[in-house]
C-alpha cells in the first residue's frame, strides 16, 4: 500500500491528517513525532491568569489516529536519505512513498544570556512558569519583547507576544497589584508587529500608552544579563524578561539534503512542493514560501497550507496535476484577558477591529470548536 509520512503531530501534520482522509485518500498514513499529543499552544497566553491549566491544552490523539487509520511512530527525525523517501529517526529508517514535513522551526537561541529569558511559546511548561514567577513577584520590572531572524524577517511570532503583554498588565489589575509594577515592551524594529499592517501596529503601541506601558523601541538588542536587556540603544533593568527569539530550522535539517532559504527553512512554492524534490511537501513554520512579505508563522497559516498540500498529493496519486496553491491569510485575535483585538489581512485587504469583550469570548469559542475533531 502506498505510504504518506507525516513529520510531527502540530497544527500542520493534523490538519494534513484531516485533509486526506476528508478527501478520501487511501493511503496508509504515518505520523513520526516525539509526542502522539496536540499542544494547542495558542490559548497558552491565558495559563498565567488561570483561565485554563497546561494540561487543558494537551490533547490525546490515540483516537484520532485511530478513527483516522494512523500508524503512530514515537521518534523525532534525524534526517533524510534517498531523495526524501527515507526518514530517519531515533526510533529507526522508515520508507515512505509521500512525506509531509510539518516539524515546526526552533528558536534562535543565539543571544548572548538568552538563558536569562523565558520564551513563551517554546511549549506549555514555559507557560506555566512564567504563572509561577507571576504569583511569586511582589513588584519590579516585567519585560515583554520578540525580534526575528535577520535573514528571514518573516520568520517571528509576534502576535502572542503582545497578547502575554496585555494579559500581564490586565491580571495585575484585577489582583490590585498593577501599581508595584512597571511593564516594558521592547522590539529592534521601531514599528513591532508591522505583518499585522499600519492600522494594527498603531493601535498595539495606542493601547501600550493607555495602559502606561513603556517602550522601548528601534534598538538592536546586545544581549541580556540576570535583571537587565541591554540594547544598542541603552539598557534598562527587568526582573522577569519574556522574549520571542526569531525562528529557523529545526536541526535535524543539517542532515536532510534539503533546499533551505538563507533563514535555515525548507524552500517550497506555492503549492507545498520542496524545491526540486518530487513528493517531498512542507506546511507550517518549518517551510520558506512564496507569498506577501506579510506572510505569518502562525497556525491559521500552516491549516491553509495542510489543506493545499494534502489536496496536491491525492491529486499527485490519482495521476493529476498537483496545482493547489495555499491561500495566504492572516487572521488572529490579540487577546488582552477580557476583551480582544481581531487582525484580519489577505492580498488585497487589511482590518483591524475595535477592542471588544466578543472577540475574547470568540477566540475561546474558536479554541473548542478547532480542538472538537481531536477529542
Amino acid at each position: 500500500m502506498t505510504n504518506i509520512t507525516i513529520l510531527g503531530s502540530g497544527f500542520g501534520a493534523m490538519t494534513t491528517v484531516r485533509e486526506l482522509r476528508r478527501l478520501k485518500v487511501a493511503a496508509g498514513i504515518t505520523v513520526i513525532s516525539p509526542r502522539d499529543e496536540l499542544h494547542y499552544l495558542s490559548s497558552s497566553v491565558w495559563i498565567p491568569a488561570g483561565v485554563v491549566t497546561g494540561d487543558d491544552l494537551k490533547i490525546p490523539l490515540q483516537r484520532f489516529f485511530a478513527r483516522n487509520e494512523v500508524s503512530f511512530v514515537r521518534g523525532a527525525a534525524t534526517g533524510l536519505a534517498d531523495g526524501g523517501r527515507t526518514v530517519l529517526t531515533d526510533a529507526g529508517r522508515f520508507a515512505n512513498d509521500q512525506l509531509v514535513i510539518a516539524t515546526g522551526a526552533r528558536f534562535l537561541r543565539t543571544l548572548p544570556g538568552i538563558e536569562h529569558a523565558l520564551t513563551p511559546c517554546a511549549g506549555i511548561e514555559t507557560a506555566e512558569e512564567i504563572a509561577r514567577r507571576l504569583r511569586a513577584m511582589t513588584g519590579g520590572t516585567i519585560a515583554v519583547g520578540f525580534a526575528t531572524n535577520p535573514n528571514e524577517p518573516g520568520a517571528m511570532r509576534g502576535g502572542p507576544m503582545f497578547e502575554y503583554l496585555f494579559i500581564i498588565d490586565a491580571l495585575l489589575r484585577r489582583e490590585g497589584r498593577r501599581a508595584a509594577f512597571e511593564l516594558v515592551f521592547f522590539n529592534p524594529a521601531a514599528r513591532p508587529g508591522a505583518r499585522l499592517g499600519p492600522e494594527a501596529v498603531d493601535g498595539m503601541l495606542a493601547e501600550m500608552t493607555k495602559r502606561g506601558i513603556s517602550t522601548h523601541l528601534g534598538h538592536k538588542l546586545v544581549r541580556f544579563e540576570p535583571g537587565r536587556v541591554v540594547t544598542e540603544g541603552g539598557d534598562f533593568a527587568a526582573d522577569l524578561i519574556l522574549f520571542m527569539p526569531g525562528l529557523t530550522g529545526p536541526a535535524w535539517l543539517d542532515h536532510a539534503d534539503l533546499p533551505l532559504s538563507a533563514g535555515g527553512m525548507i524552500t517550497a512554492d506555492a503549492q507545498c512542493r520542496v524545491t526540486a524534490r518530487p513528493g517531498v511537501w512542507v506546511v507550517g513554520d518549518v517551510g520558506s514560501y512564496p507569498g506577501p512579505d506579510w506572510l505569518a508563522k502562525q497556525a491559521h497559516q500552516a491549516d491553509l497550507q495542510a489543506k493545499a498540500a494534502a489536496a496536491n498529493i491525492a491529486a499527485t496519486l490519482e495521476g493529476r496535476e498537483a496545482v493547489t496553491a495555499f491561500k495566504s491569510e492572516l487572521i488572529c485575535i490579540i487577546d488582552t484577558l477580557h476583551s480582544g483585538i481581531l487582525v484580519y489581512r489577505n492580498p488585497s485587504r487589511n482590518f483591524v477591529s475595535p477592542q471588544l469583550r466578543l472577540f475574547h469570548w470568540a477566540k475561546r469559542a474558536f479554541e473548542r470548536q478547532y480542538l472538537r475533531p481531536y477529542r
